[in-house]
């Protein structure tokens, strides 16, 4: 069980996905309290996709962001590493163009895309900075970036509150809802020891990304980064 404090091998990140692509869409919308919804839309919204764009979803699982990115009228693309989320996106939303892709190395050439989003999985690669310079690498110069990602709540009570139920609550929970709740440690702890807003919005800026701005979401449980392709 690859452990939050250890670095990410990207087989044992996709290998275990791949456990929990059966129940993963269902799973999320219990442990967010439907909240996973308004994220999505938020993400979109701050994308501002216009008809003929192309947008790559990155970590885009099963392909439920990459359907609503593709409301906008612009060419959704989902990629992601885990086969197995893929297998099941494609029995579910056939219609959704996903392709198998390494965040630190895409099958993507130079300037592809007129935007690029990840949400939810930034926190599971190795190398942070190497994967917002692969997303730079394959996006037009102008164009956007949105990172949705779990953060730090803003309000110490909450924050107390919501990190509890992070490393006792959810775990409990996933071992009733989830198709392999040992993942769901590894996620909160993934969780827990990830970066605050501003951290983030540095090694963004750092990575071939400018006007980089962010705001919180639930009160900081995630956030939304956005930025622009220099």
């Amino acid at each position: 069980m690859t452990r939050a404090d250890l670095d990410k091998d990207r087989h044992e990140i996709a290998e275990m996905f791949d456990g929990v692509a059966d129940r993963y869409d269902r799973t999320n919308t219990i442990l967010s309290f439907g909240r996973d919804r308004s994220w999505r839309r938020a993400t979109s919204a701050a994308l501002d996709l216009r008809p003929g764009e192309r947008v790559l979803d990155l970590g885009a699982g099963t392909g439920i962001s990459t359907v609503d990115l593709g409301r906008s009228g612009a060419y959704a693309v989902g990629a992601d590493i885990s086969l197995g989320m893929l297998g099941v996106g494609r029995r579910v939303r056939p219609q959704v163009p996903l392709v198998a892709g390494d965040a630190l190395a895409l099958p993507f050439a130079d300037a592809s895309f007129d935007a690029v989003t990840i949400s939810f999985a930034l926190r599971n690669v190795n190398d942070t900075a190497g994967a917002l310079r692969e997303m730079a690498r394959v996006t037009k110069p102008g164009g956007r970036l949105v990172v949705c990602e779990f953060s730090h709540p803003t309000v110490p009570v909450f924050r107390t509150v919501y990190l509890s139920y992070l490393m006792r609550s959810l775990p409990a929970v996933a071992r009733k809802v989830a198709s392999n709740p040992d993942a769901y440690v590894y996620l909160a702890e993934s969780i827990r020891a990830w970066h605050n807003q501003s951290s983030l919005a540095a090694v963004i800026a750092e990575s071939g990304w400018s006007q980089v701005g962010w705001r919180n979401l639930t009160g900081g449980v995630a956030s939304l980064h956005r930025a622009v392709r220099v």
